[in-house]
């Protein structure tokens, strides 16, 4: 085997075999399927408080209109006072409506005062409840008989058909709402990869520096060879790491899935169950359509060019960040340098995030040649079918990119793991590579 073979071996079996990496693998999935789940399980849970709300209505036309709900009781109050004196002598009330005019003359005579800031449910029940009468209200002026059918009838909501023309002459039904989905989500996934592996690389590389294990290392292997043993290994153990979280991940949200559907009340399953056919009927409809969508896109392509930007990210940014855990001797001193990595990272997710909703605009079309930002933004823009020259000329600047960041960061790799005591600068950088 050769050395960079050993290092990888040795690398991957240690880094995979750690409690918190085993730990972090099996938490990672619990937090992902918690963000699905825990919001509907919250959003299921009533609150018992009941906001008490007196409405002020100089007009008496309102007052009527209000309903009580689960959460909000609403009741009449007379007063010819000022509200502000009358909050003091009513300390169960939590809010006063006030209206002091015809809403249809002036919009702005409601106002509601409160001590707190009251709860968005609270604005938008009394803002639809109001709007509501004022409509019906502004329909009546107009005395026109069976207006209410006649816009109801005249509502349409169009959702024009995109058909796609392949080269073979056949037509599938398209969605740009996909293309972006499918391509946001592979953005996301390199821009998490090149975060936590780069992060683990120059951890990795720091702690043999500060431990001294590597003057041992180099003595028998290149400092080139350990480099990019680091880089690969630790791009195995990510994969490895992401692979496992999509199994276990996809596995807690069907359970949850399952949980959520059998835990629904009887009442439920009834008008389900009464229902069926035509939801069911539905459903089939949804899937069927969702399907040949899915049809349209050659996910084999888009696999490939997928590992193909892949691994020019991680070579391009790892190779970076080993550099930098070898020139410097704590964490503290590598966020100088950590920092800008950090914010063109970030940059690049802003602008893959820009690119799905105009991937052929100036800045997709700009970030998708820069190395730093093609690998995250040319995802996004590749299930649109951006020309294939395109696509070529990136991956030609990537992996260009990656050999010359390799290149520099195994000059300053070779010198910089053995400076000890020393915070260094780019003037140092500069020098260690041109020796």
């Amino acid at each position: 085997m050769s050395k960079i073979g050993i290092v990888i071996k040795r690398e991957y079996l240690q880094r995979v075999t750690k409690k918190s990496f085993i730990i972090l693998t099996l938490i990672g999935p619990l937090l992902f399927a918690a963000m699905v789940f825990v919001p509907l399980w919250l959003a299921t849970i009533k609150s018992d408080d009941v906001y008490h709300v007196a409405i002020v209505d100089r007009t008496g036309k309102y007052v009527s209109l209000f309903k009580d709900t689960d959460s909000f009781h609403f009741q009449s109050f007379e007063s010819d006072e000022k509200l502000e004196n009358q909050k003091d002598r009513n300390p169960g009330i939590f809010a006063f409506l006030e209206i002091t005019d015809d809403l249809l003359n002036d919009p702005k005579a409601a106002t509601i005062f409160s001590d707190k800031q009251i709860p968005a449910d609270l604005k938008r029940e009394i803002n639809r409840t109001l709007s509501q009468y004022l409509e019906n209200e502004k329909r009546a002026l107009f005395n026109i008989p069976n207006l209410d059918e006649i816009i109801k009838s005249s509502r349409v909501n169009m959702d024009v058909q995109t058909i796609k023309w392949g080269k073979d002459g056949t037509a599938t039904e398209s969605s740009s709402g996909l293309a972006s989905g499918i391509g946001m989500v592979l953005s996301v996934i390199i821009y998490m990869f090149i975060l936590m592996s780069g992060a683990m690389v120059m951890q990795s590389v720091m702690e043999e520096k500060t431990n001294r294990i590597v003057e041992v290392m180099i003595s028998s292997v290149r400092p080139f060879d350990l480099m990019m043993g680091k880089i690969i290994s630790m791009g195995m153990v990510c994969l490895t790491q992401l692979a496992a979280w999509c199994i276990l991940t996809v596995g807690l949200v069907s359970m949850g899935g399952m949980f959520f559907s059998l835990g629904a009340d009887m009442g439920q399953q009834a008008a389900a169950i009464q229902g069926g056919m035509q939801s069911g009927m539905a459903e089939l409809t949804v899937l069927t359509s969702m399907l040949s969508k899915f049809g349209s896109f050659n996910f084999i392509e888009i696999f490939i060019y997928f590992i193909l930007f892949f691994i020019g990210g991680y070579i391009s940014y790892s190779s970076l960040y080993a550099a930098i855990g070898s020139a410097v001797d704590s964490p503290e001193d590598s966020q100088q340098f950590v920092m800008p990595m950090t914010l063109v990272i970030i940059f690049a997710l802003y602008a893959g995030f820009y690119s799905a909703q105009n991937p052929d605009g100036p800045l997709s079309f700009w970030c998708s040649f820069m190395p730093f930002t093609s690998p995250i933004v040319m995802m996004v823009r590749i299930p649109f079918e951006i020309p294939f020259w395109q696509i070529l000329v990136s991956l030609v600047l990537l992996y260009a990119s990656a050999i010359f960041f390799v290149w520099v960061s195994a000059k300053i790799y070779r010198i910089g793991i053995l400076m000890y005591g020393k915070k260094p600068s780019l003037k140092d950088f500069a020098r260690w590579i041109r020796y």
